[in-house]
């Protein structure tokens, strides 16, 4: 969730959708997406839509307020049922992100999740995750969470080293992930996530493959591996900016990958997102698969993206606005825009082709597809995929995979 909004036509005050949103809507699944707008400190590499208690002071006063941050998302939940009306879908997957979801109390997070159970119901095989900062959570806080009905958990591990962290700007203690992974499945979580990132200025491949081994011996079901992005605008950049540390180059984040790709696979998981690795299909992230195949999905509170039928909004950034939105009866929507099928068609090879499957070939126009041939010839798509009309990347192609896509989608 990026700080920055796009432009966009206005959303109704009563969030109405055009009809043709839910045409069709009972085959599609939804899912819904927690934004939880808080955290303790700003990390130096983030350009999320998150506040500190410092940036909050005096800017929204009560409204802004974490205590009752899980009532005002509750109401927008409620919004949704009305804008979704007889909608019969049951949601299928729930992620809380932000920001810092736990730091919340387990109680809050669970309320949250009532709230869509409520309006919407929950499907019988519901994936229900929440993002967990390793040092704002403890045993009894793990087991409230899945005594509430949360079955995934993703921690913010980054690194194992103590002074990549400090680069990073985050304060958890090395080891402490890992501790929490077993605390998790303690708890009774089926699934596990931990989330790394490679290519932070004074790492070296040694510190990323100490990173990779503490990670794998802690034994989750699923890592996220992540090169480091500098946006413009964050404390990283401003660093690097003036020559304090050094940034870190193309040719080292391939490396790393690299690096991350045989690890992993040696240890059982397999690759089906880009940046994604899972020990079975069922260790998968379902709920960005549902961004990455372009379902539905409902993303509550401050700066929250949502999409349902074709249909792109986006929610007010600040925490009092959104709020103060919800308790004057409006909806908390900043813009909005109407995506044509060549957008669509678009954004499904931008998306599609980072999974495994790949993307049907029949999407293409004959630009893309005399691209496609080439990628081919070139060793950057599959050639048993290409031969069952799916263009899917090799693992060359994943490092090269946004060129791959610029020429694709002409």
């Amino acid at each position: 969730m990026p700080s920055a909004l796009p432009d966009g036509e206005p959303v109704p005050a009563d969030g109405a959708l055009p009809a043709s949103a839910l045409e069709g809507a009972p085959e599609r699944p939804l899912g819904f997406y927690l934004h939880v707008p808080y955290c303790a400190t700003r990390c130096g590499y983030c350009d999320f839509n998150t506040y500190t208690a410092t940036e909050l002071r005096g800017s929204g006063g009560v409204l802004a307020s974490r205590d009752n941050y899980a009532d005002t998302l509750a109401e927008e939940v409620r919004l949704a049922r009305k804008v979704l009306g007889d909608d019969p879908r049951p949601v299928r997957t729930v992620f809380v992100g932000g920001g810092t979801p736990t730091l919340l109390a387990a109680g809050d997070l669970v309320r949250m999740l009532d709230a869509v159970r409520q309006e919407f119901g929950l499907a019988e095989d519901a994936e229900v995750t929440t993002e967990a900062n390793p040092e704002t959570v403890d045993p009894a806080y793990l087991a409230e969470l899945r005594e509430g009905g949360y079955n995934r958990i993703s921690f913010g591990m980054q690194s194992a080293r103590p002074h990549v962290l400090r680069i990073l700007d985050r304060t958890h203690t090395p080891g402490r992930p890992e501790q929490c992974v077993a605390e998790a499945r303690a708890a009774g979580f089926e699934h596990v996530n931990l989330d790394l990132i490679y290519g932070t200025p004074g790492e070296s491949d040694d510190d990323w493959r100490a990173s990779l081994e503490a990670a794998l011996g802690a034994g989750p079901d699923h890592v996220s591996a992540y090169a480091l992005i500098v946006e413009d605008g964050t404390g990283l950049a401003r660093r690097i900016k003036r020559g304090e540390v050094p940034m870190t180059d193309d040719d080292v984040h391939a490396d790393r990958y690299l690096i991350a790709e045989e690890m992993l696979s040696a240890a059982g998981l397999d690759w089906y997102e880009v940046s994604n690795w899972a020990a079975s299909d069922a260790a998968r992230c379902l709920h960005n698969e549902l961004y990455w195949r372009g379902a539905d999905w409902w993303g509550a509170g401050p700066g929250a993206h949502s999409h349902v039928g074709g249909v792109r909004w986006w929610n007010v950034k600040h925490p009092g606005a959104y709020a103060a939105a919800l308790a004057e009866g409006r909806s908390p929507g900043a813009g909005r825009e109407l995506l044509s099928a060549e957008d669509r068609r678009v954004e499904r090879i931008l998306l599609e082709l980072r999974l495994v499957d790949g993307v049907p070939l029949d999407l293409l126009r004959p630009a893309g597809r005399a691209a496609a041939d080439r990628a081919l010839a070139d060793g950057l798509l599959r050639s048993e995929s290409f031969a069952a009309g799916r263009a899917a990347l090799t693992l060359r192609g994943r490092l090269l995979a946004d060129a791959v896509v610029r020429d694709l989608v002409d």
